[in-house]
């Protein structure tokens, strides 16, 4: 028999920040040999993927109708991350623009705000959005938001995984019926990813939470405005919530197959 919790286990003894998710596994520990898992999680992965690509639509959707609302303030994005900064008492983080559309990220490691031509130049509800959202990053780094610096230090795991992980899972399910070993360590490696996926929903809920707050308090946007910058945030959100479910669900997938394997 296999548990969810038989997975993350190994983890959580060589990465102490994923014992949060030891302690969910085994509050909620499932043995997935009496449901078929398998195709449970296949049938929500094309779900998940087709819900991803109606988000997506949508959200770019909405922004190209938001990018056509002149903001009444008149700021421009790079403008409005500039204030946001300053009011927070944050001097040391830059602000710069990058090509690409929906290319907006903060950058912990060189602190910098890093806003796309059309956010950075543009001056309508959603460069306003998106540049708060992005500053909100900011101001985490700056207080030092748990969920933050623990999504900070997963990175540099993640990025080693991802390099490897699809390698290692296909040689798992090639050598199935002779080990299961090498399996064991892609499905060790995508959990990773999965945690990765999962706490990085704090992180961007809570970016737009106070993204939302200070532009509402500091009337940059109008009630109106609000209401086109909170429904585009939270549109972007979901993105990420689709992410994770679809991490999820792949995982499940493969823990099945390998509880085939055992028995």
């Amino acid at each position: 028999m296999m548990s969810v919790s038989n997975i993350f286990l190994p983890i959580a003894v060589s990465y102490p920040q994923a014992s949060a998710l030891v302690v969910f596994a085994n509050t909620f520990s499932i043995d997935l040999s009496h449901i078929n898992v398998y195709a449970l999680a296949q049938y929500a992965s094309i779900a998940i993927c087709l819900l991803s690509f109606l988000v997506q639509s949508l959200l770019h959707h909405k922004m190209n109708r938001f990018a056509a609302t002149p903001l009444t303030s008149g700021l421009t994005g790079a403008q409005i991350a500039k204030k946001m900064l300053q009011h927070h008492g944050i001097h040391d983080v830059t602000i710069t623009h990058t090509s690409g559309k929906l290319t907006d990220h903060y950058n912990p490691l060189n602190k910098s705000v890093n806003l796309s031509e059309e956010v950075y130049h543009g001056c309508h509800t959603a460069a306003a959005a998106v540049a708060a959202h992005e500053c909100g990053h900011a101001v985490q780094h700056a207080h030092g938001y748990a969920f933050l610096q623990m999504r900070s230090a997963l990175v540099p795991i993640v990025s080693f995984t991802s390099r490897y992980m699809i390698f290692i899972i296909m040689l798992g399910i090639f050598a199935m019926h002779t080990t299961p070993v090498p399996l064991e360590i892609g499905v060790g490696l995508f959990a990773m990813t999965t945690l990765f996926s999962f706490i990085t929903l704090p992180v961007e809920f809570d970016a737009s939470s106070r993204a939302l707050a200070w532009i509402d308090r500091q009337g940059i946007v109008s009630i109106s405005e609000y209401k086109q910058a909170k429904s585009a945030l939270w549109w972007a959100a979901m993105t990420y919530v689709l992410a994770a479910l679809g991490s999820l669900a792949e995982l499940l997938r493969l823990v099945a197959l390998l509880n085939r394997r055992r028995d």
